[in-house]
């Protein structure tokens, strides 16, 4: 155990707790780390040497423990004296060398074996190339060493191989030197001059091809810029290089920071666990987030190549120059950089289109985690696993806290905040505590209660009423905020939050003008700081009674509620000038319109559409002036996921078929409406990603979804021709996937084809596959099930790569759940059997997929006996990895 752990063991198999509270600075630091690898896939040799010195700020300690996994030691050197066994001891997870100097030299010879590293941390063989992935705690599988945050060290990095192999020899840094050895090796040398902790250590080795081009900086530097793919993907890197000048450019202007080093790499990798990482100076990917080509890729692939791009360049310094200390501090680099890349992707295309996609995760997604076992303060008090905690809640929520920050200062005190954080903290590891000090510096404010979004888990709650009084000209806003209970704390003991609320109010002709007691100019938008747990504001001088529009922009993460008239939800939709509380109140109109729905299906009764919804959905399809993208969204019904998020205990069969209903009938009656949409979405221009492009694709795309519901043969032959004809991606798989989805008899022939034809154009395109497999895994039609299990056994299926994992698996248990919860629970013992398969292969991964068991208090007795009896199943594996065991003890 390492001095800043804890235990707490219930039995002894039982993993470690580790405790925030328990913190100790390290008692040695490693000022020069020097790294020498050669490579072997059975048997590659690690030789470190490392200049280490005893840390002044911590207590004085004359035996040094270092972290190591699954590693052979070979040979160990103190001073350039070998060790012997007396002088140290090998545990499992540690060595310690029982007698060191204040100063000293440790040389330590390690033997790994990549070939069978199926985990993916540490140093692995992807398909022909080594590389490495080695946050949180991959390091210690390559060398023993400090394997903490708060070790900040200079790497120097020499990497021998095969030439003819591995011509591409790379790691951290710049290359001060190359040689060509004997019998066809060569070497290549590496030196990061940046301390950074070993997490951020990289190694890639292959057969790779390079895109090259150069950055000027704002300084006028020279930066090379390299991305290294396999051959066969040259043609796939333009616009990941133009996404990464993009962010650099962005960067200096929107924080002042420049790039430091003399070249910036990233190299694609098929095997990985993560989307990307940021190793200093060698970023990392999983292709699917660096290679993008319009054959190949959809639009949403390219946002999402664009927006991880640029969040791993940020992190070079909000995450390398400015390190953790430790890992509860996870989201002061990832809350941080996430907010910045949100930013970054709508400077670069549409501000409200990446707002609502970026909240609907939230809304969907995270506040499903928060409301679940695993729900965890955005600082954590504790982690078995610190994989575990790669989450929802410390990235997305993170980036909300920030963007909180925004809010309250506004984007100059904001930036002068960034600025002395960056200032004060360059190369040390630090605290989220750091981070607010700066913000409250540079503003005099006090963020002592707002300190609880990082400390208090769950979603906070804020039920708002109106009083309007017509004698006095006033409208009050009363506000009641509260916290549900979570594992870690009664709700009754939270303390209330400090929550800005945007408000504007609504007349007939639009935004009224809004004068607070406070305020001596009108505005037709306020913040509102919420801080206690009930709040009344007074707005003067209001000439008629308004609809109040709250939260706009999802200035909060919170659930917010207002007894909004379905009228006044159509005001807003039509009439408010903030792009996400328009789309938010049409959600809020679909909601109840699929909730009646379900109520009339409960009772076995008639049922009509909410006439509201379908007039604002006319008055969207025929208003040509409006953003298509906002259209496609707001047109778009609440997923099965969110409307789940909404419901206790969930129906899911009935959600299913209530959301069902409602497409179908919008599709019906606005047949020729959605018509006239597709038919006017129609380009012949070369693809191109840019927002207004992207736009038309995105309403093309959920025209078709509405016309295949019930396809004439007109239709069926426009889909066809489509799916045909298509020169891009997003319009191809559009095409695909409506033909999945329709039930309609006259499309039977069809969907097969189009099945059968997409695998034959793309099978030798693997991440095109994937898309292939995820569109067959969430096919919501009946026998779900046996085709995943076929799917499974398809030559194209790889059950050791996370991609496909996730396209088949995670695809079907996660976006397919009325077959997924299919009451016979066999859903649930699949779940279970791909997990225990992957709990000895791959324990990142398989913590992962647990996410659908672990709600099952969601849902009816019946589902809950069904999943909890899956969850003991797995919990008694005896060889149960960490990762996995934290997931299902939690959620027993």
């Amino acid at each position: 155990m390492t001095a800043n752990t804890a235990v707490n063991q219930t039995d002894k198999n039982s993993p470690t707790t580790i405790y925030l509270k328990d913190y100790l600075p390290p008692a040695f630091l490693i000022e020069k780390t020097h790294l020498t690898f050669q490579l072997d896939p059975e048997k590659t040799t690690v030789t470190s040497v490392l200049q280490c010195v005893a840390n002044p700020k911590a207590a004085p300690s004359q035996s040094l423990t270092l972290h190591g996994q699954d590693l052979k030691l070979v040979r160990l050197q103190l001073n350039n004296k070998a060790l012997t066994a007396a002088d140290y001891c090998v545990e499992e997870e540690s060595l310690t060398i029982h007698a060191v100097p204040d100063a000293f030299t440790l040389t330590c010879v390690t033997e790994i074996s990549p070939a069978t590293n199926s985990s993916l941390e540490g140093l692995y063989k992807s398909r022909t190339m080594y590389c490495t992935q080695c946050e949180a705690e991959g390091f210690r599988k390559i060398t023993y060493y400090l394997d903490r945050p708060d070790v900040l060290s200079e790497f120097t990095t020499t990497v021998i191989g095969d030439k003819q192999q591995f011509p591409v020899l790379l790691s951290n840094g710049n290359l001060v030197a190359s040689e060509q050895l004997e019998n066809g090796f060569h070497s290549a040398t590496w030196h990061d001059p940046f301390k950074k902790p070993a997490y951020l250590f990289a190694l890639v080795a292959g057969d790779l091809q390079v895109v090259e081009d150069n950055f000027i900086t704002c300084s006028g530097r020279n930066v090379v810029l390299k991305i290294f793919v396999e051959p066969k993907d040259l043609d796939k890197c333009e616009h990941a290089m133009a996404s990464l000048k993009n962010a650099m450019k962005w960067d200096e202007e929107v924080y002042g920071r420049e790039y430091d080093l003399d070249i910036f790499m990233i190299v694609a990798v098929d095997d990985f666990n993560m989307g990307a990482m940021e190793n200093k100076g060698l970023n990392i990917f999983n292709t699917s987030c660096v290679l993008a080509n319009p054959k190949t890729t959809t639009d949403a692939g390219f946002a999402r190549v664009e927006g991880v791009v640029a969040h791993e360049y940020f992190h070079n310094w909000s995450g390398n120059r400015v390190t953790c200390r430790d890992w509860f501090q996870l989201s002061l680099k990832e809350g941080f950089t996430v907010f910045r890349d949100e930013e970054f992707s709508s400077d670069m295309g549409s501000r409200t289109v990446k707002r609502v996609e970026d909240v609907n995760v939230m809304r969907t997604l995270q506040f499903a985690e928060d409301g679940g076992p695993m729900a965890h303060p955005v600082q954590p008090a504790s982690f078995m696993e610190i994989s575990n905690f790669y989450t929802l809640t410390i990235y997305e929520k993170g980036a909300e806290v920030v963007r909180m920050y925004h809010t309250l200062l506004g984007p100059e005190l904001f930036r002068q905040g960034s600025d002395l954080y960056f200032e004060r903290h360059d190369g040390e590891a630090a605290t989220i505590e750091d981070f607010t000090a700066a913000m409250a510096e540079v503003s005099g404010r006090d963020f002592s209660q707002f300190k609880y979004w990082y400390s208090q888990a769950g979603t906070p709650v804020v039920k708002a009423e109106g009083d309007y009084c017509a004698q006095a000209k006033t409208f009050s806003l009363t506000f009641e905020q509260y916290c549900p209970d979570t594992p870690e704390a009664k709700g009754s003991d939270k303390k209330p939050y400090h929550i800005p609320v945007n408000v504007s109010l609504l007349g007939k002709a639009g935004l009224l003008p809004l004068t607070l007691d406070s305020q001596a100019q009108p505005q037709t938008e306020v913040v509102l700081e919420l801080t206690e747990a009930q709040q009344t504001f007074v707005f003067n001088d209001v000439q008629e009674e308004p609809v109040p529009s709250l939260f706009r922009g999802f200035s909060a993460p919170v659930k917010s509620a207002y007894p909004y008239k379905k009228a006044d939800l159509l005001r807003i939709t039509t009439q408010d000038s903030d792009g996400f509380a328009r789309f938010d109140a049409m959600q809020q109109l679909a909601v109840v319109a699929i909730f009646d729905v379900m109520a009339a299906l409960r009772k076995q009764e008639e049922w009509q559409l909410e006439p509201l919804l379908l007039n604002a959905v006319k008055e969207l399809l025929t208003n040509e002036a409006l953003d298509p993208a906002m259209v496609a969204l707001m047109c778009t019904l609440p997923s099965q996921a969110y409307m789940s998020g909404l419901a206790t205990p969930i129906e899911v069969e009935l959600i299913h078929q209530a959301r069902n209903a409602v497409k179908a009938a919008i599709a019906e009656q606005c047949f020729d409406l959605w018509l006239a949409v597709y038919n006017r979405c129609l380009s012949t221009k070369a693809y191109a990603f840019n927002a207004n492009d992207v736009a038309l694709r995105s309403l093309k795309k959920v025209a078709l979804e509405y016309l295949m519901v019930k396809p004439t043969e007109e239709v069926l032959a426009l889909c066809v021709k489509q799916f045909n004809n298509a020169d891009n991606m997003t319009d191809e798989s559009a095409a695909m996937s409506a033909l999945v989805d329709c039930t309609a008899p006259l499309a039977a022939k069809e969907r097969v084809d189009a099945l059968a034809q997409f695998y034959e154009r793309w099978k030798d395109e693997a991440l095109v596959v994937n898309l292939w497999l995820s569109v067959q895994a969430a096919d919501s039609t009946p026998g779900a099930l046996k085709r995943v299990e076929a799917l499974l056994k398809h030559p194209a299926y790889d059950s050791a790569n996370p991609n496909k994992i996730r396209s088949v698996v995670s695809v079907f248990c996660n976006q397919n759940a009325v077959n997924f919860h299919a009451i016979d629970g066999s859903g649930y013992v699949f779940l279970a059997d791909q997990i225990l398969v992957l709990n000895k292969q791959n324990p990142q991964i398989a913590s992962r997929l647990l996410g659908p068991l672990t709600k099952w208090q969601k849902y009816d007795v019946n589902r809950q006996g069904l999943m909890r009896e899956q969850l003991l199943r797995i919990q008694s594996e005896p060889a149960l990895s960490k990762d996995v065991y934290e997931v299902v003890a939690k959620s027993l």
